[in-house]
């Protein structure tokens, strides 16, 4: 099949795109944490930091690897779970975790809402279109 007929899912700048995304997303929250292991509290939301990065490691290898749905889909999570999280944490807050809160303009904060932003429309367009080929892990 030649490039030109190949969803996007099998289109390798776009997989190289979105490994190069959730990698990205990963280096930003360890940036955040202030390195790794980090300092973040309360312990969960180190936790859920520490899961964010593996994930998009994971995800990232997944994707370049094969253009199936899980590496995709996962990319969706890797994208939506922290911007999720960003509009918790600037609104109401988390449980234990306030500091955040009314702190939308923050630099760091606005740089990984918009690498996650065109992560979520790269993934959601790429699962898309492998879905919609029939393509099976």
């Amino acid at each position: 099949m030649r490039n030109s007929t190949r969803p996007l899912g099998c289109v390798w700048p776009a997989r190289l795109v979105g490994a190069l995304l959730c990698l990205a997303v990963a280096v930003i929250h360890v940036a955040d944490q202030g390195g790794f292991p980090g300092s973040k509290a309360p312990r969960y939301v180190a936790f859920l930091y520490y899961v964010l990065e593996a994930a998009g490691v994971l995800t990232a290898v997944l994707v370049l690897a094969r253009p199936v749905r899980p590496g995709w889909f996962l990319a969706m999570g890797v994208a939506a779970g922290p911007i999720l999280g960003y509009l918790l944490s600037r609104g109401t807050g988390l449980p234990g975790y306030s500091s955040d809160i009314g702190n939308w303009t923050e630099p760091l904060g606005l740089l990984s809402l918009a690498v996650e932003g065109l992560l979520l429309i790269l993934s959601v367009s790429c699962w898309l279109s492998v879905v919609r080929r029939g393509q099976r892990s």
